[in-house]
């Protein structure tokens, strides 16, 4: 398998902003009463296998099944997320949060939804791995997904830490806002990316 790191390292970038760990670090250092460091990496680690899991599901098979069994080409599957995407960072551009600010229930739930679908395998993440599946195969993808991962994970588990000192400068707001702003762009140019397929086979 012949990897060109530059493009490597492009593509885990693009996940992990589509990933997004600003959402989990606002999240996960919200919960009361705070997690003990053992519960933080447990439900960190739990979510990052549950999401791991279903983006390789779709980079294996979502290709076939959206166009086999629903018969919906993947300019049409990069429209709708980039649509989703954009009203999520709009969300946060105008309110300086991606989510409601809450958790409820127990953490093994949690590590499976919200977290590990839709916060992390969200739509924008899924339309991404199907994409770049046609386009640059399944190992490629994959490793970039599991990067991607990786260093979001690193970001769950340091999270209380991390958000006390963007609290203690008073940045988190601001810094959720710039990070929505970011998905809102990235969402903008996966439309823009969608309609020009369309219409290259349109024309």
């Amino acid at each position: 398998m012949n990897i060109d790191m530059k493009i490597l390292l492009e593509s885990s970038l693009y996940f992990l902003a589509l990933i997004n760990p600003a959402s989990k670090i606002f999240l996960l250092s919200s919960i009361q009463p705070p997690l003990s460091g053992k519960k933080l990496i447990s439900l960190s680690l739990q979510s990052t296998v549950v999401a791991f899991i279903i983006l390789l599901l779709v980079t294996v098979l979502g290709n076939l099944v959206l166009r086999s069994v629903f018969h919906v080409e993947i300019y049409s599957l990069k429209v709708a997320g980039g649509i989703i995407l954009f009203i999520i960072g709009l969300q946060a551009v105008r309110n300086g949060r991606f989510y409601e600010s809450s958790l409820h229930g127990s953490l093994s739930d949690l590590s499976v939804v919200p977290l590990g679908a839709p916060l992390i395998a969200g739509p924008g993440t899924i339309t991404a791995a199907i994409s770049y599946r046609v386009l640059s195969g399944i190992e490629h993808t994959m490793i970039a997904i599991t990067i991607a991962l990786a260093v979001n994970f690193v970001l769950m588990v340091s999270s209380i830490w991390i958000a006390k000192i963007l609290d203690r400068f008073n940045v988190i707001g601001p810094l959720i806002r710039i990070t929505g702003l970011i998905v809102a762009a990235v969402s903008v140019q996966m439309i823009l990316g969608g309609l020009g397929e369309w219409y290259a086979v349109i024309k």
